[in-house]
């Protein structure tokens, strides 16, 4: 078939076809308009703040505000404890900050209880 049109999104046919505005999958008869195909591929920026609305980014080192417990073990994570070099990530669930907690270890942090320093 035509080697500048792209493979199925559903099932990454090779032999896919124009019809009129729309492409079109001849084995899985899905149809899909090569405009939004482009605005898919173009991953939209996400802005991560903090507790009182500073943008975050990797590398900052910011505050716990609130006591933390954590999930399956008896350690807590008090008010005011620093965790350094952060990192962004879209993690489990709204956990968005991938860091190393001094005295717990490797963790994941919702972006909602740390505060920039």
């Amino acid at each position: 078939m035509n080697d500048s049109l792209p493979p199925c999104p559903e099932c990454s046919s090779e032999y896919t076809y124009e019809m009129g505005a729309l492409l079109v999958c001849p084995e899985c008869a899905h149809e899909w308009s090569p405009a939004a195909e482009a605005d898919a591929e173009a991953p939209a920026e996400t802005v991560i703040k903090d507790v009182v609305g500073n943008i975050l980014a990797d590398g900052d080192t910011v505050t716990v505000v609130k006591d933390l417990r954590i999930k399956g073990s008896s350690t807590v994570i008090k008010v005011g404890t620093k965790v350094r070099g952060i990192r962004l990530v879209n993690g489990v669930g709204d956990h968005d900050i991938d860091c190393k907690v001094d005295g717990v270890g490797p963790m994941q942090l919702k972006s909602s209880v740390v505060k920039k320093i």
